[in-house]
């Protein structure tokens, strides 16, 4: 077991590592000055002694390998560098728009999660047999649709068509409803095609025979003994997931025009802001790992086999 989890922890350490190393070749080490493109505008009437100072005070005048040492050493200490843009500290930015990005994708995943247990549910009790083709066939749907085109389309129904929820100066949690939706809707989707899956399997197995032959009844059955060994696998993909949900918020917060870390990666994205963008890459690199992470040490707690071959491996 120590030795698992030692090699998961390296992996994640491993990972995090290569997400900063390529952010840095792609947003730094490549041709071009972000400090230069904005500073040597003749608006500015700045000096060249001038523009020397500033690329000083963002430790952009020294070599490649100096700034990279220089700024892996900062991120270790939660020192993400100042704002081009802005002129404040990384940090400041990060802490005023993560929290809603947060409560956006945690209210997000955990309305996939339920929307995949009730497809899942519904299309295998009894009285929903005729249905069981058209609701296995809403994660197929769900997984097609562009998040951006998901955003528009539910504003255009729900907020112009039926006026059900405004998208103008709504309440604080009146204007979560559709960006909520917009994420959790393609999510779902691949957790209950296979939740699923893992479930008509495992009603294949001779111990759901063997309850159903003691009297068991079909749902008891379902809830029982078939609900924990089809969850297992659903584990590990929802933890792949949370990247995909970490993308899709940054999408819908732009489409819907919320204040969270998509807005903040935009205006990066427009003011070539080197230090915000390479600080939402790494943040949303780590919270990806540390979810995976979170996964693989769950995992064989929860699954009495694993845990098991762990044990004799040691």
């Amino acid at each position: 077991m120590a030795r698992y989890i030692f090699s998961r922890v390296g992996q994640a350490l491993l990972v995090l590592w290569a997400a900063f190393t390529i952010s840095f070749v792609l947003l730094q080490a490549m041709p071009g000055d972000a400090v230069l493109i904005k500073f040597q505008n003749p608006e500015y009437g700045l000096s060249a002694e001038q523009i020397a100072d500033i690329r000083a005070a963002y430790d952009a005048d020294g070599s490649v390998v100096l700034q990279y040492v220089h700024t892996i050493g900062n991120f270790l200490t939660g020192d993400f560098g100042y704002s081009l843009q802005a002129g404040v500290a990384v940090s400041a930015q990060l802490a005023a728009n993560l929290p809603s990005t947060i409560r956006l994708a945690g209210l997000a995943f955990a309305a996939a999660a339920l929307l995949a247990v009730i497809i899942a549910v519904l299309s295998n009790l009894p009285g929903f047999g005729r249905l069981r083709s058209i609701i296995q066939s809403l994660p197929s749907l769900f997984v097609s649709i562009p998040t951006f085109w998901l955003g528009i389309m539910l504003i255009q129904i729900f907020s112009f068509r039926l006026r059900l929820v405004p998208v103008i100066n709504p309440g604080e949690w009146e204007g979560l409803i559709l960006p909520v939706l917009t994420i959790a809707l393609p999510i779902s989707a691949p957790m209950a095609q296979i939740l699923l899956r893992n479930i008509d399997e495992v009603l294949t197995r001779p111990f759901v025979s063997v309850a159903r032959a003691k009297g068991a009844s079909h749902t008891f059955v379902l809830w029982r003994h078939v609900a924990k060994n089809a969850f297992l696998p659903v584990l590990t993909v929802a933890g792949v997931l949370f990247g995909e949900l970490l993308a899709g918020a940054v999408i819908t917060e732009t489409v819907f025009g919320l204040n969270g870390i998509g807005s903040l990666a935009e205006q990066a994205v427009n003011f070539q802001d080197v230090a915000v963008l390479q600080a939402i890459v790494v943040i949303s690199a780590a919270a990806f790992v540390t979810i995976n992470l979170a996964v693989d040490l769950l995992y064989p707690v929860l699954d009495p086999r694993l845990k098991a071959k762990l044990g004799g491996v040691a």
